[in-house]
C-alpha cells in the first residue's frame, strides 16, 4: 500500500487552501493518497479530493496575529502560548495521525512548530517557503529540519536575503493552483484595482481622486472600500468577490499589492501590473514587487500615490509588455511539482 502525504494548512487563509487542494489533487493522480490537515472553519472545503483531517484551533482570539509574545518564548518558535488546551489536542491528533497512517512526507504550509513537530515524530517533511527575508531563528530551524522546502513560486522570483543553504534546499514549484491561459484575453480598457482581505482595503476618497485623475478609462475595485458615498462615474465599486480572475481578464492593467494570490493571477492572465505593494512581516511583498520591477514585469510605486502622479503611472503601466510577466507562469508548475513531490517520498521512504 502507498503510503499517504500528510499536507498541513496554517491560518492563512483561502489562497492556502487552494493550493493544498490543487497539490493533493495531482499528487492523487499520480497514486499517492494525500490527507489535508489543519484548521478549516469559515473556509469551504467541499473541494477536499480526499480525506481531511479538522484540527482543535490554536489561536488565542480572533485578532491573531501570529505570534504570543512572550518574552521567554524559545527561539526555535513563533507561536508557544502556555496552557492552551486546544494546541494539546491540535498535537495530539497530528501525532495520532502519524502513528496511524505512517506518512511518506508531511508538506508544511506553513508552520516553523509543526515543521520542527514532524521532525520530532521522525516524519520527513516538505516546508512551503514564502517570500521574504525569513532568517529569524524560527524560520531557520524549521528549513533545517526540513528534508526539503517548497517556493510556491518562480525562482525569477525569489528575493530578499535568503541564505545559500536555504535556496540550495529550494524546490521552486512555479505558481501552484491556477494554470495560465493559452491566449491572451480581450481587454476592454478598464483598469481593475484589488484589495485582498490581508490588507487595510481601499480608501474610497483616494480611490475617488485616482479615477479623476484618469477619467478616460473605467476604474473597477475589487475588495472592501470604506469611507466613499459618492465617486465619479468612471468609478465602480464590487465589494469582495470570490473570484478575481473574470474581473481581471478584461483588464489593460491591474492595480493591487504583492500577494500571493494577485500575482499569481496577473501572470496565468499576462496582465500589465502597477504593483503597490503591502507592508508585510519579513517584508515578503517588497521581495516579490522589487523582483518583479528587476524583471520588467511590472511598475512598482511605494505607498498609495498621490492624484497628479496617477497620468504618468497608467501610462507606464500601458506600456508594459504583458509577455514578460505571462512568461513567469509555466503551465506545467502543478504536474512538475508533485512529480517532484512524489520523487522525494520514494527518495526519504
Amino acid at each position: 500500500m502507498t503510503r499517504p502525504v500528510g499536507y498541513y494548512v496554517h491560518h492563512q487563509g483561502a489562497g492556502h487552501w487552494q493550493r493544498a487542494v490543487a497539490l493533493a489533487r495531482a499528487l492523487g493522480a499520480l497514486g499517492r493518497p494525500c490527507t489535508l490537515i489543519g484548521t478549516f472553519a469559515g473556509l469551504d472545503i467541499s473541494d477536499a479530493p480526499g480525506p481531511v483531517l479538522d484540527l482543535p484551533d490554536d489561536r488565542l482570539d480572533r485578532d491573531f496575529d501570529g505570534r504570543d509574545g512572550a518574552a521567554e518564548r524559545p527561539d526555535c518558535f513563533h507561536y508557544v502560548p502556555l496552557d492552551h488546551p486546544g494546541i494539546r489536542r491540535r498535537m495530539g491528533r497530528i501525532a495520532a495521525w502519524a502513528v496511524e497512517s505512517d506518512p511518506a512526507m508531511m508538506i508544511v504550509d506553513v508552520s516553523a512548530e509543526v515543521a520542527l513537530f514532524a521532525r520530532l515524530l521522525s516524519v520527513p517533511s516538505l516546508v512551503v517557503r514564502l517570500s521574504g527575508t525569513r532568517t529569524d531563528p524560527a524560520h531557520l530551524a524549521a528549513f533545517r529540519a526540513a528534508s526539503r522546502l517548497l517556493a510556491p513560486f518562480p525562482e525569477a522570483l525569489d528575493g530578499g536575503d535568503v541564505p545559500d543553504w536555504v535556496r540550495a534546499k529550494t524546490l521552486y514549484g512555479g505558481f501552484l493552483g491556477t494554470a495560465p491561459t493559452t491566449a491572451a484575453p480581450d481587454e476592454d480598457g478598464r483598469i481593475v484595482v484589488v484589495f485582498g482581505r490581508g490588507g487595510e482595503g481601499g480608501d474610497g476618497p483616494a480611490l475617488a481622486q485616482a479615477a479623476a485623475a484618469v477619467p478616460d478609462r473605467d476604474w473597477h475595485v475589487l475588495g472592501p472600500v470604506t469611507g466613499l458615498d459618492a465617486g465619479p462615474t468612471n468609478l465602480h465599486l464590487h465589494g469582495w468577490v470570490a473570484d478575481v480572475r473574470p474581473h481581471l481578464a478584461p483588464a489593460s492593467l491591474v492595480i493591487g499589492g504583492a500577494g500571493d494570490g494577485l500575482v499569481t493571477a496577473v501572470a496565468s492572465l499576462g496582465k500589465r501590473f502597477l504593483c503597490l505593494p503591502e507592508p508585510r512581516a519579513y517584508d515578503e511583498q517588497e521581495a516579490k514587487a522589487v523582483a518583479l520591477e528587476r524583471l520588467g514585469a511590472a511598475i512598482v510605486h511605494r505607498g498609495w500615490p498621490t492624484p497628479s502622479a496617477w497620468p504618468r503611472l497608467v501610462a507606464q503601466g500601458l506600456a508594459l509588455d504583458p509577455d514578460l510577466v505571462r512568461a513567469l507562469a509555466d503551465p506545467d508548475a502543478l504536474p512538475r511539482t508533485a512529480e517532484a513531490i512524489e520523487a522525494l517520498c520514494r527518495e526519504v521512504g
